[in-house]
């Protein structure tokens, strides 16, 4: 061979090495788990089936041998996550994505505007006093407390705008307080309401309807059931003790009670629900003396929402009787079902939300997966359909029904969030607020699919990447559902509240979002098809999905993330325990993964109708069949991020526990299993933008390290 070939071969040899030197970058961490005690004494028995839970005690989340545990996994996680070379990268990139300048649409109270800011990296969101020449700003939350703790999450003004109800979390707990600010002489007030959970401030004179639980036992506020919640009338400059009894159902426990005013302040609306899914719904009329509640329907078996009052008839939004929804109107002198007058009917589509602006009905519709906006008259005819960008999403509908100006939030996969204004007169819309952010969307494309599920259903999904982008079975792809509940998985730049996509696609990579069963993208059929012993099809159709993108040279397995919150977090456990060979990484955010269980703690009852219980056979056995914990037997699972808050008391982070804990003890190869707790956070982390972007960092840097793909900024 002569020495010229020789060399060419040489060459050709550290050429081949060179380019598959990226793999080598990527050795195992070393990971020595602290061994979780197991108590094997503990054991229940469903159906005749014993069912051990040897991690139980992880459940008391205050005990110090639980905190000792927590300690522990904090400073694992730690090591594993500070060894990946390009975690700071990634954190100062979200950190520019994230500084640019955030406006809600506004507001009308009274004579002014109102919306919430946020100049970047402000850690919450501060609400404005918009003014012609200059804003003022109205509450600062970041000023409420000195480490942050304090979050304002929701607020409401009266009628004349003169004072404003705003409700704070400690924590991110969903326990709240609720406090009040003279808008007119520019002070806070007095008054200061506690215990409330899960409810409205609604308006009525010089006070305001709200609804509160009993206090929890010490020490249970956190994890306690939360039943026989009242409804309460607090008149202002009053203490709570004073306030006034409205409604209270001592035959129902597991009821939840919430009130609402009309626009006029004429009618109080009172919606019971023992699940998330439907309620009874009653009125009173604020002008008599008359102090019952008349019903409207009196039965669970579809959602009413009231949206606005024309005189005497209430407009109402309701899937009874169309899966698709439709809008009715129910005139309150004869409430009965054979008196309700249809307006806007049932039709191909979602419609997914209806208000009234302007004397008009402006309407969002679901089709395709994404929104659509049309306007009616107030007898049903179809006026307008607003021409929206791009395939995406409207949210954050603010207006008032005498006034011609609207406003609303779109959003895309690629596109930031604008704040629109339209006028109701001639259906133009204008620019109010572009978010800036140092993201080029256009070089972007959104692609929607369609696949089939295991027993043959077809199943929307997006799909999103870099225009032209060769698909080689080599891309790192990140894969997201959510499946429950009828919630809706529909184009949003922000769909995470973490921004994982833009950091996934300016790296080569895609992002697919499967409208699995369960949710509401093809309305309420949809979700029924996959509750209680049909769960199991949601996670069929995430597992379908994940083969789609792999059988269609998207990605392969090696490459291949999925990621959830909440009910999309049990979707993620249920696959990976499932089919743990699918998937490289899996990451499930603040999940549900003990579906036997989950019913004894906080609000979890409220969510029956969509498992079932172990109480019922048929049920125990579908939950038996999925239920992340008690799935997790010796296996090779895929490098495992879980992500908890020690104040969630929505979805108790004893999921994430006794869950991790399980994993390790079974993990069967090198891959991590790891768990990430935030303190002093909750269900959401929509409201602390700091720790939004730390937990964001984690996520991505150790995705990114377990697909073994480079992130480079």
């Amino acid at each position: 061979m002569s020495k010229l070939l020789l060399f060419f071969s040489a060459m050709l040899i550290i050429l081949a090495t060179a380019c598959n030197s990226n793999e080598s970058d990527f050795k195992n961490i070393k990971i020595t788990y602290h061994q979780t005690p197991k108590d094997l004494s503990v054991v229940d028995t469903f159906w005749g089936t014993p069912i051990a839970d040897p991690y139980r005690w992880l459940e008391n989340g205050t005990s110090p041998t639980t905190r000792d545990w927590l300690a522990q996994q904090k400073q694992t996680a730690e090591d594993y996550l500070k060894r990946i070379p390009f975690r700071e990268d990634i954190k100062n990139r979200l950190h520019v994505l994230w500084n640019h300048e955030r406006c809600s649409s506004p507001r009308r109270a009274g004579n002014y505007f109102y919306a919430l800011k946020n100049n970047g990296l402000q850690n919450q969101d501060i609400l404005y006093r918009l003014g012609n020449e200059r804003d003022t700003v109205i509450l600062d939350p970041n000023q409420f407390s000195v480490n942050g703790t304090r979050i304002l999450e929701d607020f409401n003004f009266s009628k004349d705008g003169s004072l404003l109800a705003y409700e704070v979390s400690q924590g991110g707990s969903d326990w709240r307080m609720v406090l009040l600010w003279d808008l007119e002489f520019k002070r806070p007030l007095l008054d200061t309401l506690r215990g409330i959970k899960f409810s409205n401030i609604a308006w009525f004179q010089d006070g305001f309807f709200y609804s509160r639980y009993p206090t929890p036992e010490q020490g249970k506020a956190l994890t306690g059931i939360n039943t026989f919640q009242q409804v309460f009338y607090h008149r202002v400059g009053t203490p709570q003790s004073e306030d006034e009894l409205v409604f209270a159902d001592r035959s129902h426990p597991y009821r939840n009670f919430s009130a609402q005013t009309t626009a006029d302040e004429r009618f109080l609306i009172l919606a019971a629900e023992e699940s998330l899914n439907s309620n009874a719904l009653y009125f009173r009329d604020l002008t008599s003396n008359d102090l019952a509640f008349n019903p409207i329907i009196d039965n669970f078996s579809a959602a009413f929402q009231v949206v606005g009052n024309i005189g005497n008839y209430l407009l109402v939004l309701t899937n009874y009787k169309a899966p698709k929804y439709r809008l009715v109107q129910i005139n309150t002198a004869r409430p009965e079902e054979r008196y309700w007058q249809e307006i806007i009917a049932e039709s191909n589509d979602v419609l997914q939300n209806a208000y009234l602006f302007g004397g008009k009905l402006v309407t969002t519709y679901i089709r395709d997966a994404s929104n659509r906006v049309r306007i009616f008259d107030l007898n049903g005819n179809m006026q307008q359909e607003i021409q929206l960008p791009e395939i995406g999403s409207v949210q954050d509908w603010q207006g008032k029904s005498d006034e011609s100006r609207a406003f609303f939030t779109f959003s895309s996969f690629t596109r930031p969030p604008v704040v629109f204004e339209l006028n109701l007169n001639d259906y133009t819309t204008r620019i109010f607020h572009e978010s800036k952010v140092a993201f080029d969307g256009k070089t972007y494309e959104t692609r929607q699919v369609r696949y089939k599920s295991k027993d043959g259903t077809e199943i929307p999904m997006f799909l999103v990447f870099k225009k032209g982008l060769t698909l080689d079975r080599n891309r790192p792809t990140l894969l997201i559902a959510n499946g429950g509940f009828g919630e809706s998985m529909i184009p949003n730049f922000n769909l995470t509240n973490l921004y994982l996509f833009p950091i996934v696609l300016e790296n080569g990579g895609i992002c697919a979002v499967a409208n699995i069963r369960g949710g509401g993208e093809l309305g309420e059929t949809w979700h029924q098809a996959a509750i209680k012993t049909n769960k199991n099809k949601s996670f069929e159709d995430f597992q379908a999905a994940a083969e789609y993108l792999i059988a269609n040279n998207y990605t392969s397995s090696e490459k291949l993330a999925i990621y959830g919150h909440s009910n999309g977090g049990l979707a993620v456990g249920a696959a990976m325990t499932q089919r743990p060979d699918l998937f490289a990484v899996a990451i499930p955010d603040r999940s549900l993964s003990d579906l036997f269980r989950y019913h004894q703690f906080t609000i979890g009852w409220i969510w029956k109708n969509e498992f079932g219980t172990v109480h019922n056979q048929q049920e125990f056995e579908a939950l038996q069949s999925y239920s992340p914990l008690h799935n997790a037997v010796p296996a090779s699972y895929p490098a495992t991020f879980i992500t908890s808050a020690n104040n969630d008391d929505y979805v108790v982070p004893a999921h994430s526990y006794k869950f991790v804990a399980k994993l390790q003890a079974n993990q069967q190869n090198e891959k991590p299993i790891l768990i990430r707790t935030d303190n002093n956070m909750g269900h959401s982390a929509k409201k602390q933008t700091i720790k939004k972007l730390e937990e964001a960092s984690d996520i991505l840097a150790f995705m990114f390290y377990n697909l073994k793909e480079s992130v480079i900024y």
